[in-house]
């Protein structure tokens, strides 16, 4: 039998797949990829989102690694999102659009080419994708997850360790960092390998571990300013997103409850602790090891959460705080330390940049590109924008079905099977998003391009038909009868009646 060594060193090539090609001169380098769910792009430390966040082990990441300022999920959603990561591919070519819907028979996801490239492979954590099973995954030889989103304190369902189920004995963060650095601690030096951890921090509701419970008590939040309902703040604002203050993904009546947004964001800082520390561990065991230079670790969130921006909270929406993830790379024998790059990229570019680092060519049909030349920065060729995507769910029918096309300087959000305005925002002018330029003459001509541009994309990627499944779930339909009233039309519609 052809051995992992012997197939890495090209000896079992023979037996590779078509879609398991080797980059002649690459040495297939070891890879860690930690993900975090709801963890939004500016919460680190360095970044002050607010001003008491306490991220030290990511502040390292990004004085000796690169900080990818402008990273971006396509969809900002659990499963999509995840599911754009292991694929290379938009939502609506992967089809797993929400929350609910199994993985179609067929899809393949890249650790099953590294592990056919030689590769050992281990996932710890949330996968969350096909609904209710914790099953292991073809791609992994070891496997460490639970049902869902999981808990953070021990529960019943427990974990499933290659396929077994095992009581869970303590806080999860920790938990799983446990199980994926004994699991890196036991793989031979010659023996290349992938590690996908995958925190449910920082998702909600937010339980900090006890050693950090309380930490931030004392601390003041500075509410957003975008979350006024009129203003300034508020230009031209479509009436589904005012609608939307008054639901369970807004402010005024959160997860249908009376929630602090203040009190909220600091249970999120200090449930953030401990996963910074757990990147701290990963990173003292690869040193342990003599591999913490030679190894390419990747840090980012699956999608963003807003805590009152626009007079939301959560995710879904096509707005910054929403798609902007934080990213962090770090491999010094592959990049120097301290670079900030500004192109904008994206979650469907992780799968060929971990193929690029284990020195497998990129099948074709991806979206997605390696970001490692940028991280290096090399001036090469890249993208001008990229395409967001999120289907209504009947489960939180109060967001629409989004399409956008993010730039560099512009994004043109287009809504889908509602009547109401699309949205068009110069971000260089106004990074906040405070100001609808769509029925504005001066910017038509950027919006029909960005239009154009966008249904370019979904034509060449196969997206001009949307993806539609069964309900599934509960319904959060609810508005509360004492807070802010049904939104008015938006004036530009008011034409004047003909005589």
């Amino acid at each position: 039998m052809i051995n992992r060594r012997r197939a890495m060193l090209g000896l079992g090539g023979g037996l590779l797949s078509a879609q398991t090609r080797r980059t002649p001169g690459v040495k297939p380098r070891n890879i860690v990829f930690i993900l975090t769910d709801d963890h939004r792009f500016d919460a680190m430390g360095f970044l002050k989102g607010q001003p008491f966040l306490e991220t030290p082990v990511l502040d390292r990441m990004a004085r000796e690694g690169v900080h990818l300022k402008n990273a971006f999920v396509t969809t900002a959603l659990c499963s999509p999102s995840r599911a754009t990561i292991l694929t290379g591919k938009y939502a609506h070519a992967h089809k797993i659009v929400d929350n609910n819907t199994p993985i179609p028979a067929g899809t393949s996801f890249f650790p099953q080419q590294l592990r056919e490239a030689g590769y050992a492979t281990g996932f710890f954590g949330k996968w969350h994708m096909g609904a209710g099973s914790d099953a292991p995954q073809p791609g992994f030889d070891r496997w460490v997850s639970f049902l869902g989103q999981g808990t953070y304190l021990p529960s019943r369902n427990g974990l499933n360790v290659d396929g077994k189920k095992v009581p869970q004995k303590g806080y999860i963060t920790d938990e799983l960092t446990d199980y994926a650095v004994d699991w890196i601690k036991q793989q031979k030096k010659d023996q290349p390998y992938f590690v996908y951890l995958s925190h449910k921090a920082v998702h909600s509701e937010f339980i900090p571990a006890e050693r950090h419970k309380g930490r931030f008590d004392k601390e003041k939040f500075i509410p957003p300013p975008t979350m006024d309902a009129t203003g300034d703040m508020a230009r031209n604002r479509p009436m589904w997103v005012q609608n939307q203050r008054n639901s369970w993904h807004g402010v005024e009546y959160p997860y249908h409850s009376s929630l602090n947004i203040e009190e909220y964001y600091r249970r999120y800082a200090e449930t953030l602790l401990a996963v910074d520390e757990s990147v701290g561990r990963v990173l003292d065991t690869l040193k342990q090891r003599g591999e913490l230079e030679s190894t390419l670790v990747i840090y980012m969130g699956d999608n963003g959460f807003a805590f009152g921006e626009h007079g939301l909270i959560d995710k879904r929406t096509a707005y910054e705080e929403s798609m902007r993830v934080p990213m962090l790379a770090r491999c010094p024998e592959l990049f120097a330390g301290g670079r900030v790059v500004e192109q904008v990229v994206a979650n469907l570019d992780i799968m060929p940049t971990c193929l690029a680092a284990a020195g497998i060519e990129a099948p074709a049909g991806l979206a997605g590109k390696s970001f490692l030349p940028l991280a290096q920065g090399k001036q090469v060729a890249w993208r001008d924008n990229f395409l967001y995507e999120y289907y209504w769910e009947a489960n939180f029918p109060q967001t629409p079905t989004i399409h956008a096309l993010r730039g560099d300087r512009y994004k043109y959000i287009r809504y889908h099977g509602i009547w109401d305005l699309n949205e068009l925002y110069d971000l260089k002018e106004d990074p906040r998003e405070t100001n609808n330029l769509i029925s504005d003459p001066k910017f038509a001509s950027v919006a029909k391009q960005m239009n154009e541009q966008l249904f370019d994309i979904l034509n060449k990627t196969d997206g001009l038909s949307m993806p539609l499944y069964p309900d599934k779930g509960g319904v959060m339909n609810q508005r509360h009868p004492d807070r802010s009233k049904r939104a008015d039309f938006p004036e530009v519609f008011l034409g004047k009646p003909k005589k």
